[in-house]
C-alpha cells in the first residue's frame, strides 16, 4: 500500500501544480483610444479585408484613422485583445505612415502572432 501511495502522490502534486498553470490566460486589457506600442513583431505582410478601418485602439468606439486596403503592405507591432473578445493587432500602414489597431478577422492572415502583453 505504502508503494503504491508513493508513486501516485508525485502524480497528484504534478496535476496540482499543472492545473492552475494550463489555466491562466492573458488578461482581456484592450487598448484605450490612443494606445500606442513598439514593434514586437518583425513581421510584414500585403494583404487585409479591402478597406478594413485603422483605429486609435482596439475598440470600433475609438476614432478611425485610415484604412488599409488589400494592395498595401502593414507592418504588424503586436496584437492584444479587446473588450469585445476580438483580437486586434496594433500595426503601422506602410503605404500611409498612420499606425491604427484592425480587428484580426479582417486581417486576410489573422493579424500578428506576437502578444502585446496587455
Amino acid at each position: 500500500m505504502k508503494r503504491r501511495l508513493a508513486a501516485v502522490v508525485p502524480a497528484l502534486a504534478a496535476v496540482a501544480i499543472a492545473v492552475p498553470l494550463s489555466m491562466a490566460t492573458p488578461a482581456a486589457a484592450h487598448a484605450s483610444c490612443g494606445t500606442t506600442v513598439s514593434d514586437k513583431d518583425s513581421s510584414s505582410w500585403n494583404k487585409t479585408a479591402n478597406g478594413a478601418n485603422e483605429r486609435s485602439g482596439s475598440s470600433t468606439g475609438c476614432t478611425i484613422k485610415g484604412i488599409a486596403y488589400n494592395t498595401q503592405a502593414l507592418d504588424y507591432h503586436c496584437y492584444t485583445v479587446g473588450n469585445d473578445n476580438y483580437t486586434w493587432t496594433f500595426l503601422r500602414n506602410d503605404a500611409t505612415g498612420i499606425t491604427g489597431w484592425i480587428r484580426d478577422d479582417l486581417l486576410s492572415d489573422g493579424g500578428s502572432l506576437v502578444y502585446c502583453g496587455f
